[in-house]
């Protein structure tokens, strides 16, 4: 029973592959006159440049490291306050806080050393 099975599901497979492959409708590639002057906003694409995509994507990366580093700014802070006085927790505290300090100031020479890199890019290739 079992091979008369396996025989009909191969059968089964192969009925529906060719059949779809026979039921499928042919894809042709439109040229740009038939798409239109701008068809890129009719298919949903954008019109940044490349330049625009990587500043923002730059920016937005920098911004949540940024934002995760003052969150641990303030973490720091937090437990300095609320160390009662134990000297383990305030130093804790001091190593957290130097640390998230050393963070935000190598995402800011990051996010200043990108921007004169991409400036300077589009300025040596006359991109602008």
């Amino acid at each position: 029973m079992s091979l008369l099975t396996a025989r009909i599901s191969k059968f089964a497979y192969l009925g529906v592959g060719s059949a779809s492959l026979l039921l499928a409708k042919t894809a042709f590639a439109l040229s740009a006159e038939e798409l239109g002057a701008n068809y890129g906003a009719n298919i949903g694409l954008g019109d940044a440049s490349p330049e625009d995509i990587a500043v923002a994507t730059i920016n937005w990366v920098l911004g949540i490291l940024a934002l995760i580093a003052v969150v641990m700014i303030l973490v720091g802070g937090f437990k300095w306050m609320t160390a009662g006085g134990n000297e383990e927790k305030v130093e804790g505290a001091k190593k957290l806080l130097i640390a998230a300090l050393i963070g935000l100031v190598v995402i800011l020479a990051a996010w200043g050393l990108s921007i004169y890199a991409i400036n300077n890019l589009l300025n040596f290739t006359n991109a602008e």
